[in-house]
C-alpha cells in the first residue's frame, strides 16, 4: 500500500508531471504545436490547454471555489463536447498566451492546496487522501501519451540527437518463449478500496476462471512479419516496404523494423485476426489481470483483450460519469498493461485502457491466450 499523500508529495507529483510535459514538447516549435495532423488526434496546443483547463476546473474552481481565469474558455477544452476532428478550429489559446495560462493555473492550484484538508478523514471524498490531485496527475500523464501519438506523425526527426530506436520503442523480447499455465480458480479483480484508481477499476470483486494458457511474451515484429508474408495482411501503422525490407517511419525517422521488438500500432481487428491465424485467441481482461504477475514484456505496448469495456458489478461513477460510464457497452474494447511511453505512475495491474477496435494510432500490441483441453 502506498503511503498517504501529503501536501509536499502532491506538489512534487504535480511538478514532476508538468516537467515531463514541458520536456515532451520542448523539441516541437509553436508552429507544429498548432498544426492539425489527423482527425483522430488533437493539435498539441489543444492538449496543453486542456491539461491546464482540466486542472483549473477541478483543483481551482471545484475544490477552491475560485472563478476561472478566462471566463467561458473551458467550453472549448471539453473533451466530450468537442470531437478531436474539430479541435483545430476552436478559438483556443496559443503560444505565449497558452504558456502563461498553464503557469497561472498552477500558481492558483498550489495556493488552494495549502488551504484544503487532504487527510484520510476529509469530509469531501474528492479531497480524501488527495484523490482529486492524484486524478489530475494521472490525467496529465495520460495526455502525454496521447500527445506522443501525434509526435509519431512529425515530418522531421523529433530529437535528432536521440535517434536511437531504444529511446522510442519497446524493449526487445524473446520470441516463442512459450506459454504460462494459469490454474482454474477464484481471482480478485480490480483496484483495492484505498489508494487512487479510476471508477472503472472498482469495486474489487472475485471472478471464477477456468484454467488457460497465456503467452509469456507479447507478439513480436518478427512473428507479425511472418503472418503478413503468409496471409498478405496489411502492415502496422508507420511501416513501409523498402525493397525486400520493412522500415518503421515514425517520429521523422526511418529505421529497419526490429524483429525482436513487440509489434505496436495494430488494431483490435488486426490483433484478433492474427490470433486466429496463430491458432490462439486474445485473452479476456480478467485472464490478463490474473496472469499479470507472471508475464514478461509488459510495458512495451498496450495489449488488446477480447473484453468489451463495461462496468464491474456494483460500479458507481466518481467523480464524473463522463470519464468511464459514457463509453460502456459493446463498442469499445479493453486494453491492459502499458506501453513504452506510459508513465509508471499510471501503469498498475488494474488499470483499464479502452479504444475502438479499428483504431491503430494508440501504442497497442498483442499477447495471445489459449483454452486448455477439457475446459467448457
Amino acid at each position: 500500500m502506498s503511503p498517504r499523500p501529503t501536501r509536499q508529495s502532491i506538489a512534487e507529483l504535480l511538478a514532476e508531471a508538468r516537467a515531463r510535459t514541458i520536456a515532451l514538447i520542448h523539441p516541437v516549435g509553436d508552429e507544429l504545436l498548432n498544426r492539425v495532423y489527423s482527425e483522430l488526434l488533437s493539435p498539441l496546443a489543444w492538449d496543453l490547454g486542456h491539461i491546464a483547463n482540466f486542472e483549473e476546473l477541478w483543483l481551482v474552481q471545484t475544490v477552491g471555489g475560485r472563478k476561472p481565469l478566462h471566463g467561458e474558455l473551458g467550453q472549448y477544452y471539453d473533451a466530450i463536447e468537442n470531437p478531436r476532428r474539430e479541435r483545430g478550429e476552436l478559438p483556443i489559446l496559443h503560444d505565449a498566451e497558452l504558456r502563461a495560462y498553464m503557469s497561472e493555473v498552477r500558481e492558483r492550484t498550489l495556493a488552494v492546496l495549502d488551504e484544503v484538508d487532504i487527510s484520510a478523514d476529509a469530509e469531501d471524498p474528492l479531497l480524501r487522501e488527495g484523490f482529486v490531485y492524484e486524478m489530475l496527475v494521472a490525467h496529465e500523464l495520460q495526455h502525454q501519451e496521447t500527445m506522443m501519438q501525434l509526435i509519431q506523425m512529425l515530418d522531421a526527426p523529433y530529437r535528432p540527437a536521440e535517434a536511437n530506436p531504444d529511446a522510442f520503442a519497446p524493449a526487445p523480447v524473446e520470441r516463442d518463449a512459450g506459454m504460462i499455465r494459469v490454474e482454474a480458480g477464484a481471482y480478485e479483480i480490480g483496484a483495492p478500496d484505498r489508494g487512487f484508481a479510476y471508477d472503472n477499476e472498482r469495486p474489487r470483486h472475485t471472478v471464477e476462471l477456468p484454467s488457460f494458457e497465456i503467452d509469456r511474451t507479447p507478439v513480436t515484429n518478427g512473428a507479425y512479419l511472418d503472418y503478413m508474408g503468409e496471409t498478405g495482411a496489411e502492415p502496422p501503422l508507420y511501416w513501409e516496404r523498402d525493397g525486400d525490407a520493412w522500415m518503421r517511419t515514425a517520429m521523422g525517422l526511418r529505421l529497419p523494423v526490429d524483429r525482436a521488438r513487440p509489434v505496436v500500432h495494430v488494431s483490435w481487428d488486426e490483433a484478433d485476426a492474427f490470433a486466429r491465424w496463430a491458432g490462439k485467441r486474445l485473452p479476456t481482461e480478467f485472464e490478463w489481470e490474473a496472469a499479470r504477475p507472471r508475464l514478461d514484456g509488459v510495458g512495451g505496448a498496450w495489449e488488446w483483450t477480447s473484453s468489451d469495456f463495461v462496468g464491474y458489478p456494483g460500479f458507481a461513477a466518481f467523480p464524473y460519469k463522463e470519464y468511464s460510464e459514457e463509453f460502456f457497452g459493446d463498442t469499445y474494447k479493453v486494453l491492459r498493461g502499458a506501453s513504452w511511453t506510459t508513465h509508471p505512475h499510471v501503469a498498475r495491474p488494474s488499470f483499464r485502457n479502452w479504444d475502438l477496435p479499428q483504431r491503430r494510432q494508440i501504442f497497442a500490441g498483442i499477447r495471445l491466450a489459449s483454452d486448455l483441453e477439457g475446459n467448457p
